[in-house]
């Protein structure tokens, strides 16, 4: 990322969570403001998690010491937090905004009344059982199964068995610990090939958890091996970097490069979107499939991290697009938001004869909350030839 792009995101993060956290405590001061003692406790406890966040970010990228990691886990789910908590005042303040645009007087021991303590600590507790919901949401992945026709031969392949998951985002809030489950997960569906769409690791992954990692990934499964296509999350970090993480655990990184598996079909890993701003190119699907010699009467599976521009490999005439990136909005209401941006923000969809799957990913960015989404992982189910008809 540019450094006047980074600098402009760090500003409007910084206002936004000040103005957020701002609005809060007002609020929270104006609840307790007859308990001088509940007042200060409110005061001392929320500005210890207002600080966690930032504080853990500045500790480990300047100092990479270990309280970095004490601070990042209330820092990281007080977003979530943070972010359910004004939503639910914000409603609580429109309500009341509207008893008085028609004349409704809003009394002093009202629910509505900003002065009211029973209101707001039920806020308070209401948000914390969203977080807690989400949080078992979030570290429950489904697995989602997909059985799809590809109306091609497969050079004596008739199927495959595969495995899709991305943005699982280890790194600093998302240890390993949850990679061992996805593991276990993995293997119990005894793929013959594993596809990661993107944003395995995040930018702040740390030595320990990268010797985890790797040590966890190997004990995968899957005799046709495992491979990746990069995510924005990768380029953050460090694209060679992350690549020699992944590289070490098995997995092979494909960099807008086509590579035959098995003898039977084509497998293309494309660089994301984010590559453009770190000063790589993107080459077009057409410009990698020339350059591997596809033959296109094979079956060709493509791995996109961003679900962008879809209609190009339709019309390269690719048989499957794999991406993740969308999280379908993660938490609600963002996942509304998220279906107008995309084509497709979560789900299938079939564009001529190129199917689609654009999975919601294994993990999380940030706090492990979903509340508009599922986690999960794919297990695909390809049939190679003429469907059947009876």
């Amino acid at each position: 990322m540019r450094r006047k792009d980074l600098i402009v995101f760090l500003v409007v993060s910084l206002l936004l969570y000040g103005f957020l956290n701002g609005y809060i405590l007002k609020r929270g001061l104006q609840a307790f403001s007859s308990q001088p003692v509940g007042r200060l406790l409110f005061v001392l406890v929320f500005s210890f998690l207002i600080l966690s966040f930032p504080a853990s970010r500045i500790i480990n990228g300047q100092f990479n010491h270990p309280l970095s990691k004490i601070l990042a886990i209330p820092g990281i789910y007080y977003l979530a937090f943070m972010f359910y908590f004004f939503l639910l005042i914000f409603l609580k303040d429109i309500i009341r905004w509207g008893c008085r645009l028609f004349s409704q007087q809003v009394k002093a021991s009202s629910w509505l009344s900003v002065s009211n303590q029973g209101s707001f600590t039920a806020i308070m507790s209401l948000s914390l059982i969203i977080i807690f919901l989400g949080h078992l949401n979030a570290t429950h992945p489904v697995v989602k199964t997909l059985r799809l026709q590809v109306n091609k031969m497969a050079d004596g392949r008739t199927g495959l068995r595969a495995v899709m998951l991305s943005d699982i985002h280890l790194g600093m809030y998302n240890r390993s610990n949850r990679l061992e489950a996805l593991v276990r997960k993995i293997n119990e569906l005894e793929p013959e090939i594993v596809f990661f769409a993107g944003d395995i690791v995040d930018e702040a992954i740390g030595a320990e958890e990268e010797e985890r990692m790797v040590r966890l990934m190997k004990d995968i499964r899957a005799p046709l091996g495992l491979f990746a296509c990069p995510g924005n999350h990768e380029y953050y970090g460090g694209l060679e970097k992350n690549i020699s993480y992944l590289e070490r655990a098995g997995v092979q990184e494909l960099l807008d490069e086509a590579l035959k598996v098995d003898g039977s079909f084509y497998l293309i890993g494309r660089k994301d979107w984010a590559a453009q701003r770190f000063g790589d190119g993107r080459a077009s699907l057409q410009d990698i499939m020339a350059a591997g010699q596809i033959d296109p009467s094979l079956p060709i599976i493509v791995l996109d991290h961003q679900p962008i521009r879809l209609e190009e490999a339709q019309q390269a005439g690719v048989d499957l697009l794999l991406c993740g990136h969308t999280h379908a909005g993660q938490l609600f209401p963002l996942d509304i938001i998220n279906r107008l941006i995309y084509e497709k923000n979560w789900g299938y969809l079939k564009k001529g004869q190129t199917h689609i799957y654009v999975t919601s990913g294994a993990g999380t960015w940030g706090p492990a909350v979903r509340t508009g989404s599922r986690s999960e992982m794919v297990l695909l189910e390809l049939c190679f030839g003429p469907a059947k008809t009876n």
